[in-house]
């Protein structure tokens, strides 16, 4: 009988061994249960402005937590170095100019909630891809990828049309004018000029209507009501739209509704932060993905009275420090509804810190660190190197460090991934899945070269030589910095793409940046051997890469780029456009 009992044990024992010897390991379950995922994104965040980047003076303990139990990269990089164009590539997985978000003129980023371009409806973003494998999306904060084509409310640029289940925050991005007090930032030397054309016009007519009545000038009253229709026309068709940018530009909304016009700025940060805890509290039971896209710290750097002085860096410290406290608040919310384990959070920012940005003598932009160059320049390091972050309790190594190249697009292709999607058959995608490399299953990066636009301008490329560890990039544009000396477009406001504010090299100016990562000191044939062997390797994948590009739309052509009337997005009757349905609330 025992015997027949011991037989019976280890019938019952021995499949349950197997099957536990058989199961996948932890990681692999937290992998096919589909991760929650929280993309936080900065606006103008300098890569030396955080504290695990090297900043021991702006304190930022809750993005530094994430790098401690995650994963830290070193070398990642946007696909532009300003607003529009990276976070288009962000949210295709695609060089921006693959979908028309890439710039052929001096406008560079959607200048109106007004104008006609923006993402374009026929391109997939993964929010919309996670949304169709059963994902709650939500997108609170900054859009900047335009609103609507041809009627007032077709939001064929909306993000409800890109993916998102819900949407709450500015569909444009801030700016100075959105605060009465500040100085107006928005196209600031346009708009002197024309303020001048005005005045110009104005005083040759007045001058003629002098001259007519004192009898000095022989001039006809017909001509002097045309002088005068002329001078009105002209002073309408500019004031009726940059006369008005805190109505036209600076307004949230909660889906397709307008609930500010023109925002409050004094409680803007508190409405975003609650409003992406409270995505999280509601969509807590099935996987969600929350794009939460800080208005923190482009300019006017709206900062709470609680963070106002408190940093050794000023209004910008101040600003970031906010930001920082934000990012405790959402990881706060995540470990309340006990989601830690099963979320996938990201930080990073769209583009380099604005060094240009000077008031007087104050400094109200980013700092990159080492690396040379910022916002908007488009092959410097300090334009495009950003922070990158990545936390997954349990499935990706914490305190782990990567010097790897990777790209802003490469999120596209993980969270597509995660999720259990497919990525689009029918089109390039030129990110690539980090879990290989975050989880530590593979070495290198699955990017060889990368390319490094300004505009529709290719400015560098870089090439990663990973038998010899070696980055070599190559810059065959690069903007002159003004004044002499200085490290940005000090004279300009922002550096160029091209004309007579770049220089073209030939041969290109080469850098190893695994030796020099500041850009400093260009190789040469006498001192590097290999020198015209990697020109040559980057100039074959320049052409490999330019046999993929096809003609699009161009998005920020001038036409797509001008305010339009009949597209201002408006809660009243256009032109009466004001509502704050916030305070009726």
């Amino acid at each position: 009988a025992s015997f027949l009992l011991l037989c019976f044990r280890t019938s019952l024992v021995t499949p349950l061994i197997f099957g536990l010897l058989l199961q996948p390991p932890l990681t692999q379950l937290s992998i096919i249960t589909r991760p929650n995922i929280v993309l936080l994104m900065a606006d103008d965040l300098g890569i030396g402005d955080v504290g695990c980047y090297g900043n021991d003076t702006i304190r930022t303990p809750n993005i530094d937590r994430l790098a401690k139990e995650g994963v830290k990269l070193t070398q990642h990089i946007t696909a532009a170095p300003l607003c529009t164009p990276s976070r288009a590539a962000f949210l295709t997985g695609r060089y921006p100019l693959r979908s028309g978000m890439d710039a052929i003129t001096n406008y560079r980023v959607i200048f109106w909630n007004g104008g006609s371009g923006g993402l374009p409806p026929n391109e997939t973003t993964f929010a919309k891809i996670l949304q169709q494998q059963g994902y709650s999306t939500g997108l609170i904060g900054k859009w900047h990828q335009g609103v609507n084509c041809e009627s007032r409310n077709d939001h064929c640029h909306h993000p409800l049309n890109h993916g998102f289940d819900y949407f709450y925050g500015m569909p444009f991005t801030l700016i100075s004018d959105c605060q009465p007090t500040e100085t107006p930032e928005m196209d600031r030397a346009f708009r002197r000029k024309l303020w001048l054309y005005t005045q110009m016009i104005g005083l040759v007519t007045l001058t003629a209507a002098l001259g007519r009545l004192t009898g000095l000038i022989s001039v006809g009253w017909k001509t002097l009501a045309c002088l005068a229709g002329f001078s009105l026309l002209f002073f309408v068709s500019w004031f009726s739209s940059y006369g008005f940018v805190r109505y036209w530009n600076c307004i949230m909304m909660r889906n397709h509704d307008i609930t500010e016009q023109p925002m409050v700025t004094d409680r803007t940060t508190s409405l975003i932060l609650k409003e992406s805890v409270s995505f999280i509290e509601r969509n807590k039971l099935k996987p969600f993905l929350l794009f939460l896209s800080f208005l923190h710290s482009h300019t006017p750097l709206l900062t709470t009275e609680k963070f106002l002085g408190k940093s050794s860096h000023g209004l910008y410290g101040d600003n970031v420090e906010e930001m920082d406290w934000m990012v405790g608040q959402v990881l706060d919310a995540i470990d309340k509804e006990g989601l830690k384990n099963t979320t996938l959070v990201y930080f990073a920012s769209d583009h380099g810190g604005w060094l240009e940005r000077q008031e007087g003598k104050k400094q109200l932009g980013g700092w990159n660190g080492i690396y040379r160059g910022g916002k908007a320049m488009g092959g410097w390091e300090g334009g495009i190197r950003v922070p990158g972050i990545f936390r997954w309790p349990g499935v990706l190594p914490a305190g782990t460090v990567i010097n790897e190249p990777t790209s802003l697009m490469d999120i596209y292709p993980t969270v597509v991934h995660l999720a259990g999607g497919v990525l689009p058959q029918d089109r390039v995608i030129d990110g690539r899945d980090l879990m290989p490399l975050l989880r530590g299953t593979v070495e290198h990066s699955e990017h060889e070269f990368l390319f490094h636009y300004c505009g529709i301008h290719l400015h560098a490329a870089r090439w990663h030589q990973k038998d010899s560890g070696a980055i070599w990039k190559a810059h065959y544009v690069t903007p002159i910095f003004r004044p002499f000396g200085a490290g940005a477009c000090y004279d300009r406001g922002f550096c160029p793409c091209s004309g007579e504010g770049v220089t073209h090299h030939d041969p290109p100016l080469l850098f190893d940046l695994s030796r020099d990562p500041s850009e400093a000191k260009p190789l040469s044939p006498d001192t590097e051997p290999l020198f015209d062997t990697v020109i040559q390797k980057i100039g074959r994948a320049i052409e490999d890469h330019r046999r993929t590009l096809t003609p699009v739309p161009e998005q920020l052509s001038v036409y797509n780029v001008v305010w339009k009337p009949w597209l201002q997005p408006c809660c009243g009757t256009f032109p009466f456009c004001w509502c704050d349905k916030e305070s009726d609330n």
